[in-house]
C-alpha cells in the first residue's frame, strides 16, 4: 500500500469519512468512533434528564462493532494482497 501521506490517499480517506458521516449523521451523529457514541449514550441513560427519550440501545452495536469488523476485514485484505 506504500506511504500513506503521498498522493491522493489522505484526500480519499477524508472524503470517505465525510461521506459516511453525511450519509449516517442524522442517525448516529457521526458515530463512526465507538468512544464518541457509547460514552454519551451511557451518560444519557444513567443521568436523570427530564422528558428524555430512548437512548436507542438497539442501534448501539453498529458504531461499536462496525469499526472492529472493518479493521479485521482491512487486516485480512492486507494479508491476502501481500
Amino acid at each position: 500500500m506504500g506511504d500513506f501521506t503521498q498522493g491522493m490517499k489522505p484526500f480519499i480517506v477524508g472524503t470517505l469519512i465525510l461521506v459516511i458521516g453525511a450519509g449516517l449523521g442524522t442517525t448516529t451523529g457521526f458515530a463512526i468512533n465507538p468512544a464518541r457514541d457509547w460514552g454519551p449514550r451511557l451518560a444519557y441513560t444513567i443521568l436523570p434528564v427530564p422528558n428524555k427519550g430512548s437512548a436507542e440501545w438497539g442501534y448501539a452495536w453498529v458504531p461499536m462493532f462496525g469499526p472492529l469488523v472493518g479493521g479485521i476485514a482491512a487486516a485480512g485484505l492486507q494479508f491476502v494482497l501481500k
